[in-house]
């Protein structure tokens, strides 16, 4: 994409409402603008990084046999009712009504949806277990938005539910899924740290929320440096195999928020703490039949006799993500985006377009890297190069590649890493070369 087309509206100050990191940056690198208290637009730049967060997701969704269907964002009020939890759920529900007087709501998620689908599709105990998924905009009438995305009222989240016959099902189902989180995480360039957790208005009875470090993150975090030092994205799993060894190794070891942490366990621990701060993305549930017993979702079982199927439910904020990323990854310049999230792998800079030799050579490269699948971001345009480099900092692309008259001269361009801040001086040769395998 060339920079002189794209619309990528950046801002030299920082709008007086940003109040965290991550909401600063992501207004001045041009990726959202507010439509109202909580609500966002999502300009190309963000899109693209929403997309490749939300792929990542589904990926790993994919990998443990979750199955992907697409549920409304509006429902109707009965099921809720059915559940309890319509008057329960509070002012954070926007209700509606609608041209016929039906009440309505705007789903802040989605656990009477699905177990309704369920209830009405599926009999027997043969047809179990199933885990099923989507990716939905929700709405909660948070009575303080706040920090940009990071807590909005409209977000993307991914929502999955698991419907088994018994309890040894149940949790089987849970820990795959607590697995599948952490290498989602990983994959994404996060240390995720899981943590016992309240249920809250969703119920149930077994709960994990996942954590990942940041600098600038929410509340104090305190953990078993183990959390810290696995590569969950390049574990080999066999998600068929008995997985509750390795939800024991995490849940054995100590990991606390600041209002629950425990001195002489920390003590004790000594070099084997790790503490920094932590913001939440993602939570999974095991409640049960609260939902299955409550609606009437049942199947036949082995014996005939009608069982309430155990469910639970996991969520991952993808809309959320994007500014945790952010608040794990930068710097005073701006952004410096993991490789698997970026929205493009390169930045390419003509640092004099009206030269024939930089033009030609910027546009030979910016073929050729797109011809070996590599994303690129091409500044094409007229202006400063002191204000091109800035540009290209704060919107973080990992690699930058600068192309001038006085390089060209010798056959080479600079290439930047962005996170280590390293150049090199190649040929153009040697720049696909790297690029290609980085």
């Amino acid at each position: 994409m060339r920079l002189s087309q794209y619309f990528l509206p950046t801002l030299k100050e920082t709008p007086s409402e940003a109040k965290v990191v991550s909401h600063r940056l992501m207004l001045r690198a041009g990726m959202i603008r507010q439509s109202s208290a909580g609500i966002y637009s999502w300009l190309p730049l963000g899109l693209r990084v929403l997309r490749k967060i939300e792929q990542i997701v589904r990926a790993e969704q994919d990998a443990i046999g979750c199955q992907e269907m697409l549920m409304p964002t509006i429902q109707p009020a009965d099921p809720w009712r059915e559940s309890g939890r319509y008057d329960a759920y509070g002012p954070e529900m926007l209700r509606i009504t609608d041209r016929h007087g039906r009440d309505m709501l705007y789903g802040p998620t989605n656990e009477e949806q699905i177990t309704e689908i369920f209830r009405e599709t599926v009999r027997s105990y043969k047809d179990l277990p199933k885990l099923l998924y989507h990716i939905q905009w929700k709405f909660r009438d948070e009575v303080r938005p706040r920090f940009g995305v990071m807590r909005g009222r409209e977000f993307l989240m991914k929502d999955a539910y698991s419907f088994d016959l018994d309890t040894e099902g149940a949790r089987r189902s849970y820990n795959k899924m607590f697995v599948s989180y952490l290498r989602t995480f990983g994959r994404m360039g996060l240390k995720a740290i899981p943590m016992r957790a309240e249920s809250g208005p969703i119920g149930g009875d077994m709960s994990h929320e996942f954590v990942i470090l940041a600098d600038t993150g929410e509340s104090e975090v305190a953990c078993h440096k183990d959390f810290v030092d696995m590569d969950w994205a390049a574990a080999d799993i066999d998600y068929e195999d008995d997985l509750q060894p390795v939800i024991d190794r995490f849940t054995a070891k100590y990991a606390a928020t600041d209002d629950e942490r425990n001195p002489d366990i920390e003590k004790s621990m000594a070099a084997d703490l790790a503490v920094g701060r932590g913001i939440e993305v993602g939570h999974i549930f095991y409640f049960g039949d609260k939902y299955s017993r409550a609606m009437g979702a049942t199947v036949t079982g082995p014996d005939g006799e009608e069982i309430a199927v155990e469910m639970g439910s996991y969520g991952i904020g993808v809309s959320r993500l994007v500014g945790a990323v952010i608040e794990a990854s930068h710097d005073e310049r701006g952004i410096i985006w993991p490789r698997p999230v970026a929205p493009f792998r390169v930045g390419l800079i003509d640092l004099k377009p009206d030269d024939a030799a930089c033009a030609a050579a910027c546009d030979g490269l910016y073929r050729k890297l797109w011809d070996r699948g590599i994303e690129v971001l091409y500044d094409d345009r007229a202006g400063r190069a002191g204000v091109k480099f800035a540009e290209m900092d704060l919107i973080g692309l990992p690699w930058q590649v600068v192309v001038g008259p006085r390089g060209l001269k010798t056959g080479g361009v600079e290439l930047k890493n962005r996170r280590s801040g390293d150049r090199e001086e190649l040929s153009i040769d040697q720049t696909l070369a790297k690029l290609t395998e980085s």
